[in-house]
């Protein structure tokens, strides 16, 4: 793309500016901008852009406000998006047909055109003063009569005159909202602004929907086995969230995540706010929640498939952000973290979540809470949420692609409008489906099993339930009753002796744990067995080295110098097992510990891990 340097910054030759028409190949092309306020907003812009597809009559383009205290990854996702981006003051200079924003944020009256302005998030509900810029914003601490605003307090973001209107008149020549309870509270306290308004649903929350027929699909692709929960952490931004330091809840959480929640019973993510990645930096980000990941956590990054995330959760922990809302109205139990009540408009659908919701109770047992959650939750308990979502549940895609061509004065094109599918998370690939893998477990396990010896009908049934050990922090039990036991296999009437081992990956960051390890593990090397062997002599303080060569397989050394096998059988749809493999080394060691014999397991072995069963092939190499 052509580009000229004005005012040192690169302004577009081509396709627009005075030179476009001449060195353009389709110089007559409507022009649409997109414009960007930050990665949040830019997301939900992400999400229209393809009802232009396929339509050589149009240009897209698009710029930033650089009105945003959170610009960073703006410049990345904007490259990534692949259309012409043009500097603010030369967008604020350009004639164009359509300019649509998610956002209030800048000098929006400046754009030289019709301009459409959506919410990106669930509508409108959060107060947020208005910035002092100097241009069209008034100071924070003035709130006139009839602005709905209460004195003293910050108006409701995008349904305020202090954010809708300039200079008396409307800044969008379209409002679009996503349900009529928002029409009723503009008509309310904004009466010119309302005259603008359009109702067209939510693409977001459609796209959504769209999910949910894929659910299973998106668990396979996070790694969630046969028998787990999948527990999501979500947060908005701010220091009232749940990730905010007002109450500051957050390092309970993330300790009694990992401290009471039995790993292969629980699959972990969180979901975070874009403003909180790209306002305290990624590294930083990443670097609060390095212990977490270590004990499990996988964190989805900020342009990852949270939307398929939520499709696959079992239970939310979130707070008064729009990703917490999006998660009970398809019908997923939510428990609250944080909710400032203060912070929204209480007339706002947000704001019933937190009336209706139950609350989360910081520093007492996390695991009774979730269960007590999960048990007690019925799918349409949040139905009436579910109606206040989108006035046309399904339907955003034709109704805003109609209000667009409209405005721009163009007929539609005549294959049917609909927004792309969201695709399975994949390692790796593009931003909106990438997801980092589920990566071994840094943090030390303590492993508890059960064994249950019934042969000769069956092969030994050996449970077992492994905890990471975070350490002593500050939030660790004083009591190490309080951390949970497993239960006993199902259908068992006698009580059994529980063992337990010590197992540590070998590159657990911190090493001066590792001499602690019963079972030292390792993952993907490429000689698994001379990897075996060298751990061995490494640690002559453990009694087996263990390495997962497969999704489905792990290889063990054992004392006497034997290579052992442990491969799962695929499960009843055909599907590899999808269990961390190092369990089957923890339920061979329990084996070993109790002095067995590794032959007679050459007729298989079950592994029970919460609700789930793994049958096992076991194969011995005998030393050389």
């Amino acid at each position: 793309m052509g580009e000229a340097i004005a005012d040192g910054q690169r302004w577009l030759r081509v396709p627009v500016g005075p030179e476009g028409p001449q060195w353009s190949t389709r110089a007559g092309a409507a022009r649409v901008l997109f414009v960007v306020h930050n990665v949040t907003s830019a997301t939900r812009l992400l999400d229209v852009l393809p009802l232009f597809d396929a339509d050589p009559r149009v240009q897209c383009l698009a710029t930033c406000t650089g009105s945003s205290p959170y610009l960073h990854g703006v410049p990345e996702l904007l490259a990534n998006a692949g259309l012409p981006v043009l500097p603010w003051e030369q967008a604020a200079e350009t004639p164009v047909d359509l300019a649509i924003s998610a956002s209030y944020g800048g000098e929006l009256h400046l754009i030289q055109g019709k301009l459409a302005i959506l919410s990106h998030g669930i509508g409108y509900n959060k107060r947020l003063p208005t910035p002092d810029t100097g241009h069209r914003t008034p100071d924070t601490g003035r709130w006139g009569p009839g602005s709905g605003a209460e004195p003293g307090r910050a108006p409701v973001f995008g349904l305020s005159p202090e954010w809708l209107l300039r200079d008396g008149r409307p800044i969008a020549t379209a409002t679009v909202l996503s349900h009529p309870e928002q029409l009723t509270r503009l008509r309310r306290v904004c009466p010119p602004a309302a005259r603008t308004a359009v109702l067209a649903g939510d693409p977001c929350f459609d796209r959504l929907l769209a999910t949910l027929p894929h659910r299973d699909d998106f668990r396979r692709a996070l790694g969630v086995a046969a028998g787990q929960r999948l527990i999501v952490v979500n947060s908005t931004w701010g220091p009232r969230s749940l990730f905010g330091d007002t109450h500051d809840v957050l390092p309970w959480l993330l300790d009694s995540l990992a401290r009471e929640l039995p790993v292969d019973g629980y699959r972990r993510c969180a979901v975070l706010h874009p403003n909180i990645w790209h306002g305290h930096g990624p590294g930083q980000v990443r670097a609060w929640l390095r212990h977490a990941e270590y004990a499990g956590l996988t964190v989805v990054p900020p342009l990852g498939p949270w939307r398929q995330v939520l499709a696959a959760a079992d239970a939310v922990i979130g707070d008064h952000g729009s990703v917490t809302y999006y998660a009970a109205a398809i019908g997923t139990p939510v428990l609250l973290g944080a909710f400032p009540a203060q912070d929204l408009d209480p007339a706002s659908p947000v704001a019933e979540l937190g009336r209706t919701a139950p609350r989360l109770h910081p520093y007492e047992p996390l695991l009774p809470q979730l269960e007590k959650l999960l048990t007690g939750h019925h799918p349409d308990r949040y139905a009436q949420l579910t109606a206040l979502a989108s006035s046309a549940p399904g339907a955003s895609a034709g109704l805003l692609r109609r209000t667009f061509y409209g405005l721009i004065g163009l007929s539609e094109p005549s294959p049917p409008a609909y927004l792309p599918r969201l695709l399975a998370p994949a390692h790796g690939g593009e931003p909106t489906t990438a997801v980092p893998p589920a990566t071994p477990l840094r943090t030390p396990l303590q492993v508890l099993t059960h064994l249950r010896d019934r042969r000769p009908t069956a092969p030994p049934e050996i449970t077992v339930t492994r905890y990471a050990d975070v350490g002593s922090g500050p939030y660790a039990p004083s009591d190490p009753s309080t951390t949970a036991s497993p239960p006993a296999p199902t259908g068992q009437t006698t009580p059994q002796v529980v063992a337990s081992h010590t197992a540590i990956h070998e590159d657990a960051p911190d090493s001066t744990r590792l001499p602690l390890a019963d079972l030292v593990l390792h993952d993907s090397q490429p000689e698994p067995a001379v990897w075996t062997q060298e751990a061995m002599r490494r640690h002559r303080h453990c009694a087996m080295a263990a390495c997962v060569t497969a999704p489905d397989t792990c290889l063990v050394r054992v004392p006497d110098g034997s290579l052992v096998t442990l491969t799962a059988a695929s499960g009843p749809d055909g599907r590899r097992d999808r269990c961390d493999p190092a369990v089957y080394a923890s339920a061979l060691y329990a084996w070993y510990e109790r002095g067995k014999p590794f032959e007679d397991l050459l007729d298989g072995l079950t592994v029970v891990t919460g609700d789930a069963t793994h049958h096992l092939r076991v194969t011995i190499t005998p030393p050389d």
